[in-house]
């Protein structure tokens, strides 16, 4: 079954509160956005995740994109994980799974690992489903795949 949306087409928008307040995709036209998502807080491969984009906090601030990690735990639970761990991605909860099963990132466990890239129209450009979900993109794929976007994409 074809993953949604495909590469080329709208990315569907969505409104979740997130740690850093309400997040709007649409509001962020103009921008590239990159979509995290993962399984949950405080999770082994999810841990080492997010504090391996902490550890490069200057490489992955120059990618130039609006970065937020979406999973199905709720504020409290994003917030500990932040605090406890010192991360600096914004996290959104989607505690129904609305926002993972629209973007095809759920599961018969939850959401997915999966990453999608949208350009400043609001296309997707990227995306990348971790089969397992036992590994992640490092700031260096993603920074590839930022890279890769069509050169009407990066203005």
């Amino acid at each position: 079954m074809a993953k949604t949306p495909q590469v080329g087409e709208d990315a569907p928008d969505f409104e979740l509160a997130g740690t850093d307040g309400s997040f709007r995709l649409s509001e962020h036209r103009g921008e590239r956005v990159v979509l995290l998502f993962y399984p949950g807080d405080n999770t082994m491969v999810c841990k080492a995740q997010f504090c391996s984009y902490r550890d490069r906090a200057a490489e992955f601030a120059a990618l130039g994109a609006t970065v937020v990690g979406i999973s199905a735990q709720d504020l409290s639970s994003h917030q500990g994980f932040i605090e406890k761990n010192s991360l600096t991605v914004p996290l959104l909860a989607d505690v129904d799974g609305a926002v993972a099963k629209l973007y095809s990132a759920h599961g018969r466990m939850g959401t997915k690992r999966a990453v999608v890239v949208i350009d400043e129209q609001g296309v997707g450009r990227h995306r990348h489903d971790h089969l397992l979900g036992l590994d992640y993109q490092s700031v260096d794929e993603l920074k590839a795949a930022l890279d890769a976007l069509p050169a009407s994409a990066s203005r």
